[in-house]
């Protein structure tokens, strides 16, 4: 399952200094505008105990953990709808995009410039929340000049709903609302799916502070943040990029040490890909043995059929059964044939709904 979280904001607000953390590149992280120029991808993958406890038990040949995408994309700046800075092409790219992590810049630095003045995250978010507001409304604007006529003069069903779901999401968009806080019905949802709309996506804010304000805590700045995502229902992970950067560069053990002194329990790095992971309505199910131990991400809500298509699409085609255990029953019993003998070994059918944690084997025939 390929998906793709965006890292957004205004020029050096600390984008490229957080990707370098995720992915362990070097890509250019410079004082100016643009350092970004096209957009890069890492692969993450979500770190897991769950996968290092099966390792140990089952000693396999190889283990794979799962994973999903952070893409860098240039710095936004004001009449990017209208195509200033890298306008369109920005955008496009976060069109792309799943969901969308906002880097916003909480940290008062003279020797960072800052594109518009100085430090005000509120002020960040609105003119990037302005600009991709505008920009969906432009592409609500074309597509409502080609289809209101025929839906008056032909009153198809489909056209009509179409022009509905439009104005509807046009009229909050006037309002500044954007368009994952508007209630619209499943079927809006699946005519408004395919224009791929930014603000429809889910967002959360990244929160760039120093590093002192890690161990002391919220300062003023991100209070601010806090209080502007709650009331619109979005998260906020706060991190120190730079410190996230530089201890990508140790091994894990020391990466451990260094936490453990500055009396964190996690980095910001991990908390942001639990929450991103969570943001996009995923979880996690388990394939393993003596062979391999692996981590299948899927989206919340999915049949055992369909995730066994996740593996092999034969595997969907010929589907049986379901073997499931959950990992905690595993966990507590300590071997599959403890956990047998417990009576917590289940056959679940096609239509069964995957639950995270889920130890799985699938039955077909082809």
């Amino acid at each position: 399952m390929s998906l793709k979280a965006g890292i957004v904001g205004l020029p050096n607000v600390g984008k490229s200094t957080l990707f370098n953390a995720i992915t362990k590149k070097n890509i250019l992280a410079a004082n100016y505008p643009f350092a970004t120029i096209d957009p890069n991808v890492g692969i993450v993958t979500v770190p897991d105990e769950r996968l290092t406890f099966l390792e140990n038990l089952y000693m396999p040949k190889s283990v794979v953990p799962t994973s999903f995408e952070f893409t860098d994309i240039a710095g936004l700046v004001k009449g990017a709808s209208k195509g200033e800075g890298l306008g369109n092409k920005f955008l496009s790219h976060i069109r792309e995009c799943d969901a969308i992590c906002e880097v916003v810049r909480c940290f008062d630095d003279e020797n960072i410039t800052h594109v518009i003045g100085g430090t005000d995250p509120i002020r960040d978010i609105e003119v990037i929340n302005v600009e991709l507001i505008l920009a969906d409304l432009e592409i609500i604007d074309n597509r409502l000049e080609k289809i209101v006529k025929k839906a008056e003069t032909t009153k198809d069903k489909e056209a009509i709903l179409e022009v509905e779901a439009l104005k509807k999401a046009k009229e909050n968009l006037e309002k500044n609302i954007p368009l994952r806080l508007v209630d619209f019905t499943d079927e809006e949802k699946a005519v408004l799916r395919s224009f791929n709309f930014i603000t429809i996506k889910p967002l959360i804010y990244v929160a760039n502070v120093k590093e002192d304000d890690i161990v002391v805590g919220d300062n003023d700045y991100t209070l601010k943040v806090k209080e502007y995502a709650l009331k619109e229902h979005s998260g906020v992970i706060v991190m120190c990029a730079q410190m996230e950067s530089e201890l990508a560069e140790l091994s894990d053990d020391d990466k451990k040490i260094f936490l453990k002194e500055m009396g964190i329990s996690s980095s910001g790095l991990d908390k942001l890909i639990f929450a991103t992971y969570n943001l996009l309505g995923l979880a996690t199910f388990f394939t393993s043995g003596p062979d391999e131990c692996r981590a299948w991400t899927f989206k919340q809500g999915t049949n055992a059929k369909s995730c066994a298509g996740l593996i092999h699409s034969d595997i969907e085609r010929g589907f049986i059964k379901a073997e499931v255990m959950s990992f905690d029953d595993l966990r507590e019993y300590g071997s599959e044939l403890k956990v047998k003998e417990a009576g917590k070994l289940r056959l679940e059918g096609k239509d069964y709904l995957m639950q995270d944690g889920d130890i799985v084997y699938f039955r077909f025939n082809v």
